[in-house]
């Protein structure tokens, strides 16, 4: 994850319930991607240290163990941009020209400025990072799947060019639920409509009961559409299904409880899932120096791997 900021509900139903799912079952790897933050973040760094510290509470929160999976920061290892570095040597430029997520961020991005070597070589750098773990699953969304061909592309020319080094990694995809924010649209910091891991649960409180609704619903006697309104999104996500089909859809569909009835019963819901990852974030935050301990041991352990890869990478290349 890109260090741009506190995770909200978005990283934790998307990514983080995975990821913690995931660290059972295989040998994980779980990074704060400065790097990849720079690419186009680059103008302004004055927060990317405290906004590495805060992911990692969020991580750690949520249930993201140390003991279980390898949890570091990209820029500790050099290894990752050697890498990098010498996969950009064989990467034909059309490869990263028909990217499209570069051409959707350089067109919808307007606000900065995005025709930098770094952003248009970022998923080479996203290669390495892959790779040099010999990643057998990468877990991604559908949106992700050009970025891991293309990983999967340049390991083969260069298992070809050279001799076999890299593991092909293949994606595992992850569904991303959709996850509203308090004003109907996406969930995102941009839209400053977020519901953070780290708020305590009366600003979580504060933040749902003026949450828009079903927009035809204007007053209490009117009845309303669960299907188009963003709480009953939530609901889909934290509320039992006997209790949706029972209670909360017919209410709504014949104004028998009002919307704020509605979002109490989400809170009911909602909150006993929420207060543990603010309470232990709380605690976490208090222990100074433990996310640096985590952090750093993380690095020790990932290095190992890293340094090995890099070098038969070298080797086969007669450097």
């Amino acid at each position: 994850m890109r260090p741009t900021g506190r995770l909200h509900l978005g990283h934790l139903l998307g990514a983080l319930e995975n990821w913690r799912r995931l660290q059972d079952e295989y040998e994980c790897y779980f990074f704060v991607a400065d790097w990849h933050a720079l690419t186009s973040d680059y103008a302004d760094t004055s927060h990317l240290k405290e906004y590495i510290r805060e992911i990692v509470l969020d991580w750690l929160s949520a249930g993201i163990d140390p003991e279980r999976a390898v949890l570091f920061v990209q820029s500790r290892l050099p290894e990752h941009a050697e890498l990098h570095l010498l996969l950009s040597m064989i990467t034909p430029l059309p490869w990263l020209e028909r990217n499209p997520t570069y051409k959707e961020q350089l067109q919808e991005m307007t606000n900065r400025d995005l025709s930098t070597f770094g952003f248009l070589g970022y998923p080479v750098l996203q290669a390495a990072d892959i790779l040099i773990y010999q990643a057998n699953f990468v877990p991604v969304g559908v949106d992700q799947l050009p970025h891991i061909e293309l990983t999967r592309e340049i390991a083969r020319r260069f298992n070809h060019l050279y001799k076999p080094v890299f593991t092909i990694p293949e994606a595992m995809l992850t569904e991303f639920p959709k996850i509203p924010g308090t004003d109907g649209r996406k969930m995102s910091k941009s839209y400053d409509n977020c519901i953070y891991l780290s708020d305590p649960p009366e600003a979580v409180e504060k933040k749902i009961k003026p949450m828009v609704t079903d927009p035809a619903r204007v007053r209490r006697t009117d009845p309303g559409n669960p299907d188009v309104c963003p709480v009953y999104d939530l609901h889909k996500i934290f509320t039992p299904k006997a209790e949706r089909e029972s209670y909360v859809v017919p209410g709504c569909r014949t104004a028998a409880i009002g919307c704020l009835d509605c979002k109490g019963v989400l809170l009911t819901h909602m909150l006993p899932v929420l207060t543990p990852i603010y309470e232990r974030r709380v605690a976490l935050a208090e222990r100074v120096g433990q996310v640096e301990d985590i952090l750093v041991a993380g690095t020790e352990r990932a290095r190992k791997v890293a340094r090995e890869t890099l070098h038969a990478a070298k080797d086969a290349m007669g450097i």
